[in-house]
């Protein structure tokens, strides 16, 4: 796997898909079905006019959310996850599914839920730093962030701690961190605008 400060390049998702369709067992982890529950819930019962999903991987929890949003953009670099997100939230209403690498490609308007579940530690520094900032240009007043990562032993660029830390600190001062919550090998953050920004807006 990649060593360093480097993200990950798409290749390397498409190599972990070619050996395995679900090689982080979304679709059949304990661990991944409470952490969607906590996810979902942490957004309490707000319904969302435009949401996006950075590294929608199969579309597990893609599937599980669209129901809470008028229209959900979910995106991958691995085009085989996209083809299996594609089959599992087939006829959904308002789902559309593409292959974009963030953050060197963003999707053009803005969205009131932006979701960054287990994706950023994938991620290299600056690169973080980048879709920070992309993302707090890209939320809608009143919109709403949530960061979710893993943070137990990775061999990937950062932890998941030091992931989030980054992300909330490039983000700063335009969003500020409104809710932090714990699983036993994950935490979850969730982000708006500070008063200012969204005065502005």
């Amino acid at each position: 796997m990649p060593a360093g400060d480097q993200s990950w390049c798409p290749e390397t998702f498409d190599r972990l898909y070619a050996a395995d369709p679900d090689p982080w067992r979304f679709a059949t982890s304990p661990y991944e079905r409470e952490k969607y529950a906590t996810s979902l819930a942490a957004l309490g019962d707000r319904r969302f006019a435009a949401a996006f999903e950075v590294g929608c991987s199969i579309g597990v929890f893609t599937r599980l959310l669209a129901p809470r949003c008028e229209t959900l953009l979910a995106v991958d670099v691995a085009e085989a996850a996209l083809t299996a997100a594609r089959r599992r939230c087939a006829g959904l209403p308002g789902v559309r599914i593409e292959r974009l690498r963030i953050p060197d490609e963003w999707p053009d308007g803005k969205f009131d839920l932006i979701v960054l579940s287990e994706v950023l530690y994938f991620l290299g520094s600056a690169d973080i730093a980048r879709t920070a900032r992309r993302v707090a240009t890209a939320l809608s007043p009143g919109g709403l962030v949530l960061l979710v990562n893993w943070t137990g032993p990775t061999d990937t660029p950062c932890s998941g701690n030091e992931a989030t830390e980054r992300f909330i600190a490039a983000a700063a001062p335009e969003l500020r961190s409104s809710q932090r919550g714990n699983g036993a090998t994950y935490r979850l953050d969730s982000l708006g605008q500070t008063s200012t920004q969204a005065s502005v807006s």
